[in-house]
């Protein structure tokens, strides 16, 4: 073996150990490609600052977390409300602000359901309920939640993990109940980003699974997991920003 394969060996190795002295339970796919920003106390520091979500998210935090509550807020339909997986910046604190009742707030990884509640005032922790729990197998009983709300969650999970998540949400949700979901757009071939290859590049990179859900038809996504199920679901509002570089997808499952 040359030396060149023998250096290349030990890197790989240690990249190896490091990731997965991280995986205690969580999926792997999330441990090995996330470790560095989800499960790293360095890491999960530095992201969770306001203007490094709003730089990664290239100016458009504010109004896409503002139109999620107010797709999540207006009319809400009684009942149970989850936001599924913790999401960094002021999206939780911002829920409670706005509700009277209990958050319920789900997470496979205990340092992301810690910084959450780092964030908050006593008053505001007595009324989120967190759990540390996988989207892809939830604890849930059927039809116990009102709402549902996704943050940027599915462009992070490869297909399989994907279907499933989609899944057990929609078993979760009741009848007459919201689904709200903030993501990616579909394939942006004509996005200045897109056609700027560096740009296009380093999210390929740092976003392993977002290629396939770019090719994603989400609302057949979730019609196809519903019928499964005897439920119904429709789509009743999407919102684009950012030249349709990202999408506020809400649905409705009928009763």
């Amino acid at each position: 073996m040359d030396g060149m394969s023998v250096e290349k060996g030990k890197k790989n190795k240690l990249s190896g150990g490091i990731w997965r002295r991280f995986l205690d339970g969580k999926p792997e796919y999330l441990v090995r490609h996330y470790w560095w920003a989800y499960l790293w106390p360095w890491g999960v520091w530095f992201f969770d600052h306001q203007p490094i979500i709003n730089a990664i998210l290239f100016g458009q935090y504010r109004k896409l977390s503002h139109r999620a509550l107010r797709d999540c807020m207006k009319d809400r339909p009684p009942g149970r409300f989850l936001q599924l997986t913790c999401a960094y910046g002021s999206l939780t604190p911002s829920l409670l602000e706005v509700m009277d009742d209990e958050l319920y707030l789900m997470d496979v990884a205990d340092i992301q359901l810690t910084a959450t509640r780092n964030k908050l005032v006593d008053t505001e922790k007595k009324r989120l309920l967190c759990t540390r729990m996988n989207a892809e197998s939830l604890a849930y009983g059927d039809d116990l939640f009102a709402t549902v709300l996704i943050f940027f969650l599915l462009h992070e999970l490869p297909p399989d993990a994907r279907e499933r998540s989609l899944s057990e949400a929609i078993r979760i949700l009741r009848p007459g109940g919201r689904f709200v979901i903030t993501e990616y757009g579909t394939c942006p071939k004509k996005h200045l980003l897109w056609r700027f290859w560096p740009t296009r590049i380093v999210l390929q990179r740092l976003e392993p699974f977002l290629d396939s859900f770019w090719q994603v038809d989400l609302t057949a996504m979730l019609d196809e997991h519903a019928r499964r199920q005897g439920k119904m679901i429709r789509q009743v509002d999407e919102f684009h920003c950012f030249s349709g570089f990202y999408r506020v997808c809400t649905f409705e499952l009928l009763e």
